[in-house]
């Protein structure tokens, strides 16, 4: 086939997850019917191989790696849950990719209550079921469900161990606030306008992965690497200033790592363009990160593949650059079974 774009953030649901989504329907669609939304949404997330492909061909989209959709196995609480339902997930998905594996790969689901079990089920996924990496839906909850674990701490280095030892890369993406955080006393409570995909995401994302960057993990593990879509999670703009103020003297000899945000954005974070369709964004980000760590992405169903693919054509970059962010940059951080 003729190449085209490959795209790296692309949700789907499994069969056994799609009586999750109905907790999500409202913040979705606010304002439309639950049932209506929740129908409309889940045949767009349990659709791959008819509407989607054929939409793939239609507009020049090659390959596409899918993932489970957000918030996943970082909602469930319960520990045994999580890991069953990650394993479900990730068999379902395997299967589907190898009904069409020129155009299909997947990213694997995991819980992330326990570290050890973690790594184990990433190493499944890659050496058994043959997946190129992971994505994780910012924090696990815990507990009641008011409960948030991020993954910059001790507790985890078990979990990027593997993630280096196996070297591939784990995809961070954004969820939505749990309900203890919808409640009227809470930030969010009055402001629920700002939501989802235009504020919130960015904002609470933003936050883990500065955490990431800041906790030494990136020393400890020097060749992990993360993947933060929507052009970085509008990080790239900020990460001047700050670096400029984590380098300031009084604070570089009691901060945990050793290098600077700017540094570990050009040696352990890749960006994409998911759902920020924006040239000038993603000019910058070459020019403040490398063309190298920039790749292509649509988030599909949340975004359309056809509006991404319009964006794509009119991007006036160097025909290299193009080609890097576009295809080949995702295939060698990933080792798709692909052509450059």
């Amino acid at each position: 086939m003729v190449k085209g774009t490959i795209a790296i953030e692309e949700a789907i649901i499994d069969p056994s997850g799609v009586a999750g989504l109905a907790a999500w329907a409202t913040l979705l669609r606010p304002g439309q019917a639950p049932n209506v939304t929740l129908t409309a949404h889940e045949k767009r997330l349990l659709d791959i191989h008819d509407d989607r492909l054929k939409n793939m061909d239609e507009h020049g989209v090659e390959y596409m790696l899918l993932s489970l959709t957000s918030p996943g196995v970082q909602a469930e609480t319960d520990p045994a849950k999580a890991e069953e339902m990650a394993r479900v997930a990730n068999d379902y998905l395997a299967r589907e990719v190898k009904k069409n594996p020129a155009r299909f790969g997947a990213l694997a689901a995991v819980s992330m209550h326990d570290p050890v079990q973690a790594a184990q089920e990433l190493k499944r996924a890659v050496e058994e079921l043959g997946m190129f990496g992971g994505l994780v839906n910012d924090f696990q909850s815990t507990g009641d469900g008011s409960g948030k674990e991020w993954f910059d701490t001790e507790k985890f280095w078990p979990f990027w161990e593997m993630v280096q030892e196996l070297d591939v890369p784990i995809y961070f993406h954004p969820r939505y606030r749990i309900e203890h955080d919808l409640t009227a006393d809470q930030p969010y409570g009055t402001r629920k306008h700002m939501l989802g995909a235009g504020v919130q995401f960015h904002l609470d994302l933003s936050f883990h992965l500065y955490a990431m960057c800041s906790s030494g993990i990136f020393d400890k593990y020097p060749k992990v690497q993360i993947v933060a879509g929507h052009l970085g999670e509008n990080i790239p703009l900020n990460l001047w200033r700050a670096s400029h103020w984590i380098n300031h003297p009084y604070k570089r000899d009691t901060r945990p790592c050793k290098q600077d945000y700017l540094y570990y954005f050009k040696h352990n974070v890749h960006i994409t363009t998911s759902g920020n369709f924006y040239t000038a964004g993603l000019k910058f980000c070459i020019q403040e990160l490398g063309v190298d760590r920039c790749l292509y992405a649509i988030d599909t169903p949340y975004e359309n593949i056809k509006e991404g693919q319009d964006w794509w054509k009119t991007v006036d970059l160097p025909a290299d650059q193009k080609e890097a962010v576009g295809r080949a940059n995702a295939i060698r951080l990933y080792k798709l079974p692909l052509e450059i």
